[in-house]
């Protein structure tokens, strides 16, 4: 009856030890219950239970009963797992085996086997985990003499460190969890503590950087800056120091303290101060009256101003890529603020921002005053530059009415010669049918007399009617060409006849000139432009060729070749006459640049050409050239330019 009492109470604790499992959140209470529960089965007044950890080699007692020993481990705190040999507890985790020590053992050990008290019976059983690893060890031991453990005791209590093992398994899993929670929760506060203050230094930058966009006034500006640091931190007295590298002074513009109204200064050599001290280290300073004294001591700060009571002190340079637009100082005369690292750099940062915002002011205001100065330039040049377009206008439509004009009195001359022909075979002609009606009239007219007036009849009308159709032709060509030269319209013409028609109201200018020009175009090649800007183009380039690239008596030949591809119109134009060299050629299209000055030349006729390529016929030009080979002139534009 006694045992089924004892194996109800075993069954109860095992229930006991499962439910506590659950509904204990804390390791040392639960086994706080299970140290309870297990006196109620056996003698289990001293009792303890170590863990350990297999990573770093330590070992912890979280609950530790004995009532023998007045020195016992400190609770939780890690030591170094000892040798198998010098611990039974630790031989019980390290060889994860049951343990058992009899008094007689402890005396026979002696002073290496453990450092406490020898018990009279100890008992050990080791807390393995799932996979057999040990988690640590659970101890019950007896100082008096006949309370011992017997067999059933043993396997009972290895029965009871299994069920614990399994229960401190999802303890520690939830000790670690909330461990985890614990730090997440930590490093979360941290985190948003740190964006929050992340926040307010990014709204502050942004306050600097809208403030280097307001013309503000000095103080204003200052005592905006004030405000703005003074949110960040504890900033009761603030200075703004400003450097002039052209004076080599600081300036004071702006000075807050408790304990002075006014600044000392001004304005002063740099040098002086602590301001110069700061600006010439190029570091942010953070000090108390102790090291500030130790500055002045040691002739590091000469000539100190303002209050030496202070009890902490911080300055920091306004540079921008090393060159020094000022200081920022804040200082605190109360024990109780006193500045830190994390404040020091957190100025320095400030101030470096602000550095730039007074650069950008200053640049602004720089950049304001020139940005006058040149709008005065600009509207003196615009006016210069409109009244001299005015004169490139006026200068470029008399060359090209000059143009027109030598086409015209060519033409006349052209003409003159077929119309005198034509005067004189008619005059001859009168005077024979003068003659031959004498003759007729005194009855002396002969058959040979009728035949030769006859001939002399035939050969004056096809003298006549010769002259007379190279006249017609000559005045057709120059008609078209000239009506073309001085309109702008639009028109459908063939490409290939009406460089003809040019080149036959050139030839005044060609004739005597040993100079051949070639044309190769297709026949059928028809384009919708500007016939006049055509006719004005091949004018000038045969003109300019005549002028700059032969001498009078040289011979030479001019090749025209044109094609089509793809709806634009290729046109190659080459001499073979003196050429240019690199440097003329790079002024060939400059408005009144010529190789003949005072020769004749204008400098005007590769201008117009080139405005008339690219503006009346909407295409591009390119034109080579070297000294002794020639120029080439190569035009691509479209051949509709209807829109």
């Amino acid at each position: 009856m006694e045992r089924l009492d004892r194996l109800e109470a075993v069954q109860s604790m095992l229930l006991e030890i499962g439910e506590l499992s659950t509904t204990c959140s804390d390791i040392v209470d639960f086994i706080g219950a299970v140290h309870r529960a297990l006196g109620r089965i056996m003698y289990a007044a001293n009792f303890y239970v170590a863990l350990c950890d297999r990573e770093d080699g330590t070992i912890w007692f979280p609950y530790f009963v004995d009532e023998a020993d007045d020195e016992v481990p400190i609770l939780n705190q890690r030591v170094p797992l000892a040798s198998p040999e010098k611990s039974p507890t630790a031989w019980v985790v390290v060889n994860k085996r049951r343990l058992m020590i009899t008094a007689e053992e402890f005396v026979r050990a002696g002073a290496q086997w453990g450092h406490g008290s020898a018990a009279e019976h100890w008992m050990g059983a080791p807390l393995l985990d799932r996979h057999q690893q040990a988690l640590g060890a659970i101890v019950i031991q007896s100082y008096t003499k006949g309370v011992t453990y017997s067999e059933e005791d043993q396997a009972l209590f290895s029965q009871i460190a299994n069920h614990v093992s399994n229960a401190l398994q999802g303890l520690q899993s939830v000790d670690r969890l909330e461990r985890a929670v614990q730090e997440r929760t930590a490093a979360l506060a941290h985190e948003v503590a740190e964006r929050s203050r992340a926040e307010q230094v990014q709204h502050a930058l942004y306050q600097i950087a809208d403030l280097s966009a307001q013309a503000l006034d000095a103080e204003r500006l200052s005592a905006s800056l004030h405000a703005i640091i003074g949110e960040l931190m504890v900033a009761k007295n603030f200075l703004i120091g400003l450097y002039h590298p052209d004076t080599q002074e600081i300036s004071i513009p702006y000075f807050v303290d408790e304990k002075d109204a006014e600044a000392p200064v001004k304005r002063f050599p740099f040098g002086k101060a602590m301001c110069s001290y700061v600006l010439s280290s190029k570091q942010a300073q953070l000090h108390d009256a102790t090291s500030f004294r130790h500055l002045v001591a040691n002739g590091l700060v000469k000539e100190p101003l303002g209050n030496f009571d202070i009890a902490s002190w911080m300055g920091a340079p306004m540079l921008v890529h090393e060159q020094p637009y000022g200081v920022l100082i804040v200082q605190s005369y109360d024990p109780s603020t006193l500045y830190t690292k994390a404040d020091l750099d957190l100025l320095a940062f400030m101030a470096s921002h602000v550095a730039v915002a007074i650069a950008r002011m200053q640049a602004d205001r720089k950049i304001r005053k020139t940005k006058e100065a040149l709008e005065a330039q600009n509207a003196a040049l615009e006016e210069a530059l409109h009244k001299l377009q005015l004169a490139q206008s006026e200068l470029v439509r008399q060359e090209k009415l000059a143009s027109l004009g030598g086409l015209v009195a060519g033409v006349a001359h052209e003409i003159n010669t077929p119309l005198g022909i034509c005067v004189t075979a008619t005059s001859h002609l009168v005077q024979e049918l003068k003659l031959t009606r004498e003759e007729l009239a005194a009855g002396e007219m002969t058959e040979d007399s009728l035949n030769s007036f006859l001939d002399i009849v035939d050969q004056s009308l096809r003298i006549m009617t010769t002259n007379t159709q190279r006249a017609a032709s000559l005045v057709r060509s120059f008609k078209q060409v000239a009506v073309d030269q001085s309109s702008d319209d639009i028109r459908n013409f063939n490409l290939c006849t009406y460089l003809n028609e040019v080149l036959l109201s050139l030839q005044p200018k060609l004739k005597g000139r040993p100079v051949k020009v070639s044309v190769d175009c297709p026949k059928d090649l028809v384009l919708v432009s500007f016939p006049g800007a055509v006719s004005q183009i091949v004018t000038n380039m045969v003109v300019n060729s005549l002028v700059h690239g032969f001498e009078r008596d040289q011979a030479g030949k001019i090749d025209i070749r044109v094609k089509e591809e793809g709806g634009e119109v290729v046109f190659d134009y080459a001499d073979d006459g003196a050429g240019m060299d690199r440097e003329a050629l790079a002024k060939l299209f400059d408005p009144f640049f010529t190789t003949k000055r005072g020769s004749g030349g204008s400098g005007l006729g590769a201008h117009i050409l080139y405005n008339l390529v690219t503006g009346a016929l909407g295409g591009t030009v390119r034109v080579e050239s070297e000294p002794g080979k020639g120029l080439r002139y190569h035009l691509t534009f479209p051949r509709s330019r209807k829109k």
